[in-house]
């Protein structure tokens, strides 16, 4: 994943855990891994993911919000965005 560096804003689509089929855009900041010395993580929610292939990054919001209304099959005035 080297197409990535520090403090580079990207945007993920991320469910929230605490409801079940709610899920959002949300904007998130590539940062150094602090379990992983030399690879990257995604910083979001004040917490850190992978940053792996199992995880699908946009580079722009607009990108983010096209890949989760098709996903989630709504319209643009049905979408959730956070």
């Amino acid at each position: 994943m080297s197409e990535y560096q520090p403090g580079q804003v990207v945007y993920v689509i991320i469910r929230n855990p605490h409801v079940q089929g709610v899920a959002n855009v949300q904007e998130a900041a590539v940062v150094s891994d602090p379990n992983s010395p030399g690879d990257f993580a995604l910083f979001v929610y004040e917490t850190y993911y992978p940053l792996n292939e199992e995880i699908a990054v946009y580079s722009t919001a607009s990108e983010a919000e096209t890949a989760y209304r098709e996903a989630f099959g709504l319209s643009d005035a049905e979408a959730y965005y956070g």
